[in-house]
């Protein structure tokens, strides 16, 4: 019996200790929730969705730099972009439930779309610094609603020495006819030139067409203002005519087919093996095209601007895409994006990498622009710095995916022979129209 009452009370002992551990452990987990609107120690977990494919792998080692240096913050990210549709693969996500905590706009059209996710970012250092006008399009009354990526430019990006050895002096090209003469005479050599073909269209990518060589023929009939596009009823396509033409010419003049030919091919597999002379891109390709071949992504590639009739000379310059950052997390998650996109764009590592690793032209404030380090992203700057040498980046503020979806398939029908010219014309003229009833 002696020996039933002393177990007994080694029990009721034990279970005592255990409701007095949980008590606290419940007591700690409350102020732990209290303290950080996460529990203390737990990691915050933040997810990226971008598109930028070109610095995949240099996000990914700032990333890490990040966590090492804030080692309760998890960062993933998910690129999406070049041959895949990243707008398509965002609306996908979204509806999903996998909700990222920041993610890609384009501007005024992807700011109505997702305006019930984000989140007011006009508290963060990065909105304060942001260069003049780079905010115009995510701006909401008091409300900054992204963050720039950089500054970008694109036009006709061609091999130094293919053109030395043509007798091409690129200077000289500033017309539509200048250009075709070059073009002409490019082919006629392509075989002493070890060329397969004067460009390499990739005509299998709908935003390569659709997005960037279409806006910058309808830019201007909108003033080269987003958001004179972006409150507009119906698009005349004044410029259709030369935008015709010029496509045509690219086509033309080739590797074939041209719907068969993805990003990676004419960037990667083409121009940068020197298998052609031209490609229709812009600076974001360098760091491609060095992987390939460090020597003449420093040393032999340059910038043309893609002749329109009034705007010789010019190309258009921008912010690509922005940050959003979701409001839909929690407070700890919303506000441990602000900080990683702000240390990414305002502390020494971060401004490092966004220069010399990423190879951005800055939209942002305390930036040595003598650091550029590539010859696109110069000459981009170069442009951005003389404002009359540049017209806007009109097409995301076009109707949302009428850009890529509308216009950008209408001209592979085009290219196909599935459709006439005015066909095309008159059905994305429609259909913007629609939109924007």
């Amino acid at each position: 019996m002696k020996r039933n009452k002393v177990f007994i009370g080694i029990i009721s002992l034990l279970l005592v200790s255990v409701l007095a551990l949980a008590g606290c452990s419940s007591k700690d987990d409350a102020n732990k929730e209290k303290d950080n609107g996460k529990t203390t120690g737990d990691q915050v977990t933040v997810d990226i969705f971008q598109f930028k494919v070109e610095i995949k792998d240099q996000l990914e080692a700032l990333v890490k730099v990040y966590e090492d240096e804030n080692p309760n913050v998890k960062i993933n990210v998910k690129t999406v972009g070049g041959g895949n549709d990243y707008g398509a693969t965002l609306k996908t996500t979204f509806s999903s439930g996998e909700e990222p905590a920041i993610f890609n706009i384009g501007g005024p059209s992807d700011v109505e779309e997702y305006k019930d996710y984000l989140v007011d970012m006009s508290d963060t250092e990065s909105a304060k610094i942001a260069l003049e006008g780079t905010l115009d399009t995510v701006t909401q009354g008091e409300e900054v609603l992204g963050l720039p990526f950089n500054q970008e430019g694109y036009g006709l990006i061609y091999n130094k020495r293919v053109f030395e050895e043509a007798g091409i002096n690129p200077d000289e090209i500033v017309s539509f006819a200048d250009l075709e003469k070059a073009v002409e005479s490019l082919d006629s050599q392509k075989e002493a030139l070890g060329i397969d073909a004067v460009f390499a269209l990739a005509g299998k990518e709908k935003w390569v067409i659709g997005n960037h060589l279409a806006n910058i023929f309808f830019a201007p009939e909108f003033n080269n203002d987003p958001m004179q596009a972006y409150e507009a009823t119906t698009i005349a396509f004044e410029k259709s005519d030369e935008l015709k033409r010029h496509l045509d010419l690219e086509a033309k003049y080739s590797v074939q087919p041209v719907l068969s030919l993805d990003y990676s091919q004419q960037v990667e597999q083409l121009f940068s093996l020197e298998k052609v002379a031209m490609i229709q891109q812009g600076n974001w390709v360098f760091n491609s095209i060095y992987d390939m071949d460090p020597e003449l992504a420093e040393n032999n590639i340059g910038l043309l601007p893609v002749p329109v009739e009034g705007y010789e000379g010019k190309i258009p310059a921008g912010v690509p895409m922005y940050w959003g950052v979701n409001g839909n997390k929690d407070d700890a998650v919303v506000q441990a994006s602000k900080d990683f996109l702000d240390w990414m764009y305002t502390s020494e590592a971060g401004k490092t990498a966004v220069l010399e690793e990423f190879k951005f032209v800055p939209a942002y404030e305390g930036y040595d622009a003598e650091q550029i380090s590539d010859p696109l992203s110069q000459t981009i700057y170069e442009y951005a710095s003389e404002g009359e040498t540049i017209y806007g980046w009109v097409y995301p503020a076009a109707p949302t995916g009428w850009s890529e979806n509308v216009l950008g398939a209408a001209m592979q029908k085009y290219l196909s022979g599935d459709a006439t010219w005015e066909e095309i014309i008159d059905d994305s003229r429609s259909k913007w129209e629609v939109e924007r009833q």
